[in-house]
């Protein structure tokens, strides 16, 4: 567990404590630095009636502000629970060097907030998927990619 701190799991825990007593979800989390936290973020979904507004995705939003960037190398991220797989994909999409989790996925399922089901999805074929899903191939669609490609000043990530 290279360089875990207790503390920095502390506050997350705390974090997800605090929400459940303000009517959240039981989710929490903080994002380090430098061996400081520079953000913090606690389930928001039912308050701002938001499915985005997890713990992990909020931390990271505030972290990027602070930071001026959407990058976050160099950055941790500690969660009260495994990260979903939304969680976990902005988690990469940041960059963050590391993740330190407490509860997990199956700790998460017991209580009520099971994402086996995205899991399963994502392995599905997509004629397959419970969310009807379709591909239109439209002739326009590619000209963003190929303008983006061809673009000598884009900022990529």
């Amino acid at each position: 567990m290279d360089n875990y701190k207790k503390e920095f799991m502390d506050e997350a825990i705390r974090l997800s404590l605090e929400n459940v007593k303000n009517g959240g979800g039981p989710f929490g989390a903080v994002i380090v630095k430098d061996g400081k936290i520079i953000s913090k973020g606690f389930n928001q979904v039912t308050q701002n009636n938001d499915p985005t507004c997890h713990a992990e995705v909020n931390a990271i939003r505030e972290a990027s502000k602070k930071l001026d960037n959407f990058e976050l190398t160099g950055c941790e991220i500690y969660s009260s629970c495994e990260p979903c797989p939304m969680c976990l994909g902005a988690i990469y999409w940041a960059r963050i060097d590391k993740i330190y989790f407490a509860n997990t996925k199956s700790d998460a399922k017991n209580i009520g907030f099971d994402d086996s089901f995205i899991y399963d999805e994502m392995e599905t074929p997509i004629e397959k998927r419970k969310i009807p899903t379709f591909r239109i191939n439209h002739p326009d669609a590619i000209k963003a990619f190929e303008t983006w490609d061809e673009k000598e000043d884009k900022l990529e990530y």
